[in-house]
C-alpha cells in the first residue's frame, strides 16, 4: 500500500467514524467520557480535519464494537444469515435495535422512546453531514426541525437534510412512540422505484416540508 493510499484511507475513516458512533447510539461528548479522547479531537477527525492516531482508532473500535477493518472499509462482506442483534438500552431516554450490521453507509435504527409523566420540553437539537428519512410506526413524536414543530402520528413520514438542526421527543403522555430512521451519513438517500398511479398520492404520510 502506498503513502497516497494510506492517507486515503485515514481520510475516509472520518465518515465511518460518525457512521459507527451513530449506529452505536452515542453522542461525540459521551464518547469522549468513556474513551479519554476530548470531543473536539472526536470532532475533527469526524469531519476529516484530522487523521486519527492508531490509539485513538484502537480505542474507538473497542468502544464501537467494530474491527479496524470494518472502520478502514477493507472487512469482508457479512454472512448470507445475520445473527439477531439486542436492543441497545440508554437508560431511560431510549432504546434503539440496529436493524443494519455494517459500517458506513445507508443504514437504519428502530427508536423507542418511552412515555413520559411530565410535558416534554422543546426536543434539544443538534446538526450534522447526512440525510435522515424517519417513518413512525406508534405514538406521537415531536420532531423540531429548525424552527418548524412538527407532530407525526404512525405512518407519517418526514425527510430532511440532518445539517438543519432537529430533535425528536414523546409527545405523549400515554404511552411509547416507536419509529424507524433510515440515514445516509455521507448524503444518501432514498430512490422509490414505485411512483404512485396518476393523480393518487400516499394518504396520511407528510415530509418535513408537510407535502
Amino acid at each position: 500500500m502506498t503513502a497516497d493510499d494510506v492517507d486515503g484511507k485515514l481520510a475516509a475513516m472520518g465518515p465511518r467514524l460518525r457512521a459507527a458512533r451513530e449506529h452505536h447510539g452515542a453522542t461525540i461528548a459521551g464518547v469522549g467520557c468513556a474513551t479519554g479522547i476530548s470531543a473536539s479531537v472526536l470532532s475533527r477527525i469526524e469531519t476529516g480535519r484530522r487523521k486519527p492516531t492508531l490509539e485513538v482508532l484502537l480505542r474507538l473500535s473497542k468502544e464501537y464494537g467494530v474491527s479496524l477493518d470494518e472502520l478502514a472499509g477493507t472487512a469482508p462482506a457479512p454472512a448470507a444469515t445475520p445473527r439477531a442483534t439486542p436492543p441497545l438500552s440508554f437508560g431511560d431516554d431510549k432504546a434503539v435495535l440496529p436493524l443494519t450490521r455494517y459500517v458506513g453507509g445507508l443504514h437504519a435504527h428502530k427508536h423507542v422512546l418511552p412515555a413520559r409523566e411530565d410535558p416534554p420540553a422543546r426536543p434539544r437539537q443538534a446538526s450534522h453531514d447526512g440525510y435522515e428519512w424517519l417513518c413512525v410506526l406508534y405514538g406521537r413524536l415531536w420532531l423540531a426541525l429548525g424552527d418548524q414543530d412538527l407532530v407525526l402520528t404512525p405512518g407519517d413520514v418526514a425527510e430532511f437534510d440532518t445539517r438543519t438542526p432537529h430533535g425528536v421527543a414523546n409527545s405523549s403522555p400515554s404511552g411509547p412512540v416507536e419509529y424507524l430512521i433510515m440515514f445516509g451519513p455521507q448524503g444518501e438517500r432514498q430512490r422509490p422505484r414505485t411512483p404512485p398511479a396518476a393523480g393518487q398520492g400516499p394518504e396520511g404520510c407528510r415530509d418535513a416540508s408537510g407535502r
